[in-house]
């Protein structure tokens, strides 16, 4: 079976992602309850008169998916793939408060044509003209894992050279509200917190977007190979030690073959005992943690992807995500780990080219 090489990434997320070195600056989320991806200048890639009736996720899908494509020195790929769980929220609220508004009469169409999940997908196909396959998965928590398997069985049977795949998710204020109603953001009394040591129940709500370019063959820019990626929808706490050495296993790969593991703690204390599990199974390994400088959103794990191929290109932890103090000369192969609300678990293994 082909390999699958991921030679180029694009992100926007929480922290100066674009056009700056890899978390040279850094501002931690956990001061506020709801954190917003810093927006680039989109008029290099996007003509402005499109910008202003683009929604936010599709501006970020479309810069990300570029970066990514330049790096890979790509310009059309064989398929593009995306998942995310919430699609492009802010024009669903605004064709959703429009009817309210105006009586179900009226209504202008362009929000409820851009508030599908599939924008972010269809409007990167339009512009680099891609007539391949397309889809997007909209599976929560694993919405971005799911899409990254996909693009890997496109690579592996040989369906496709190469893949555009990535995760993209935007935070909108009715939708902050209701998480707010349900508890599941964390309370303005508990900040700032604590990933690490949770003392308090929710998440800090973020938003942004990961994009990446896999194909079948080595090249320059490759950061790493993809090897395998497992999901899983329950599993009780028990249960994840050996959900990762069945994993590790399956993939001939043993506890100390393991490098550095990435895990997606989000301050929750009700939740993170499952990231507890994987730490303590890893204990003699060195790990870092993403979600105090992404947020919490459906797609996150896109962020932990980039943050993790970096620390295999740059072969160093950055001090500001690190859980442990312990070092290796080499990362060579790193897996992730990720969970939300005790649903949607993901293992994602990969190795240094």
């Amino acid at each position: 079976m082909k390999k699958s090489y991921i030679n180029g990434i694009g992100c926007i997320s929480v922290q100066k992602t674009v056009d700056s070195e890899f978390l040279a600056e850094v501002e931690l989320t956990t001061n506020e309850t709801v954190v917003y991806a810093k927006q680039p200048s989109y008029a290099e890639v996007i003509s402005p008169s499109f910008i202003r009736r683009m929604a936010k996720g599709v501006k970020m899908g479309i810069f990300t998916s570029t970066q990514a494509l330049k790096e890979a020195n790509l310009v059309v790929p064989d398929a593009i793939i995306t998942g995310t769980g919430l699609g492009c929220l802010e024009d669903s609220e605004k064709f959703l408060k429009a009817i309210l508004d105006n009586n179900e009469q009226f209504l202008t169409p362009t929000s409820f044509i851009q508030s599908t999940h599939n924008t972010v997908a269809g409007q990167i196909a339009l512009g680099l003209q891609c007539k391949g396959y397309n889809f997007t998965y909209v599976n929560g928590a694993i919405s971005f894992e799911t899409a990254l398997l996909d693009a890997k069985l496109q690579i592996q049977t040989e369906e496709a050279n190469s893949v555009l795949v990535g995760g993209i998710d935007e935070t909108a204020q009715h939708y902050i509200d209701v998480q707010r109603m349900v508890g599941n953001i964390k309370k303005e009394e508990d900040l700032p917190c604590s990933i690490l040591e949770p003392t308090s129940k929710g998440m800090i709500l973020g938003e942004g977007a990961s994009f990446f370019v896999l194909e079948n063959e080595k090249k320059e820019s490759s950061y790493a190979t993809l090897e395998a990626i497992s999901i899983r929808n329950s599993l009780v706490v028990d249960e994840v030690q050996d959900y990762v050495k069945t994993f590790l296993n399956n993939n001939k790969i043993s506890l100390n073959d393991i490098d550095l593991v990435v895990l997606g703690n989000n301050g929750d204390v009700e939740f993170d005992v499952y990231f507890n599990q994987v730490s303590n199974l890893l204990k003699e390994t060195p790990q870092a943690y993403f979600k105090h400088l992404s947020g919490e959103f459906y797609t996150a794990n896109g962020f932990g992807l980039w943050m993790a191929l970096n620390i295999l290109r740059e072969q160093t932890v950055p001090t500001c995500v690190k859980m442990n103090s312990i070092d290796k000369e080499k990362y060579q192969t790193v897996l992730l780990y990720n969970q939300y609300r005790g649903k949607d678990h993901s293992l994602t293994l990969l190795k240094k080219c």
